[in-house]
């Protein structure tokens, strides 16, 4: 997940380049447009673009679930149609990768539940609870040299806790897991943000602006017109 410009489609391209190179999937992508071409390798690639192969999303998964695949992509989870019908797909066994235009774990997951209609929304939080096997959320910061952009992301992994917490609507409690989740391979933007800036990796002044807790990154900020202004008054 993450907001226009920041990689989300180059990193499903990558997940799926792994997939078709190293296992023997029927993988469908539905796509709009389709801008990474897939030569089928091991698995069998099938690439479809909508409005032009389906009219769309939702219709595109509803058609592949006739197809026996076992990996669908859905470019797009922009409606709740497409939600639905994407839910259904995981449901019935079959891997499932989307995307959304979220910042965070927490975020997409509220996405997902609010899209549903009031009287389906605990059916939703079920669903995540038992079927959700992960959520990427991913920035593009400058680098320390200026010359490029690197991918700090925040990792969210279905773990049995995770789960407890969206089957009770404890979404908001779900940052601490992940701040201790580091041994599960799970973290918070903010920490990765800070890992990357200690490895002189990314911008500091561009990490803050995109930093969720900005008191963590005041320090390392070089720009000091990016930092809050305090007023003071003297009688």
């Amino acid at each position: 997940t993450g907001a226009t410009g920041t990689g989300k489609t180059t990193t499903l391209a990558a997940m799926i380049d792994w997939l078709n190179r190293n296992r023997r999937f029927n993988i469908i992508t539905l796509e709009d447009p389709i801008e990474f071409m897939h030569e089928s390798r091991e698995s069998l690639v099938v690439q479809r673009s909508v409005g032009l192969h389906v009219k769309s999303f939702a219709e595109g998964v509803h058609a592949a679930l006739r197809e026996d695949p076992d990996v669908i992509l859905v470019g797009e989870l922009r409606d709740p149609e497409t939600i639905s019908m994407a839910m259904t797909a995981a449901e019935t066994g079959h891997l499932v990768l989307g995307t959304l235009h979220t910042t965070s774990a927490v975020k997409t997951l509220d996405r997902i539940i609010d899209a549903m209609p009031t009287e389906q929304k605990p059916l939703a939080a079920t669903f995540l609870a038992q079927h959700l096997q992960g959520v990427i959320s991913q920035k593009l910061v400058r680098t320390a040299d200026g010359r490029g952009r690197k991918a700090i992301l925040e990792i969210m992994l279905n773990t049995s806790g995770i789960a407890n917490l969206i089957l009770n609507r404890k979404i908001f409690q779900i940052p601490a897991s992940l701040q201790t989740g580091r041994e599960l391979g799970m973290q918070l933007m903010d920490q990765a943000l800070l890992e990357a800036i200690e490895n002189k990796e990314i911008d500091p002044d561009d990490a803050y602006i995109h930093a969720t807790d900005k008191r963590q990154f005041q320090r390392f900020v070089t720009n000091p017109e990016l930092l809050p202004q305090v007023n003071m008054a003297v009688t």
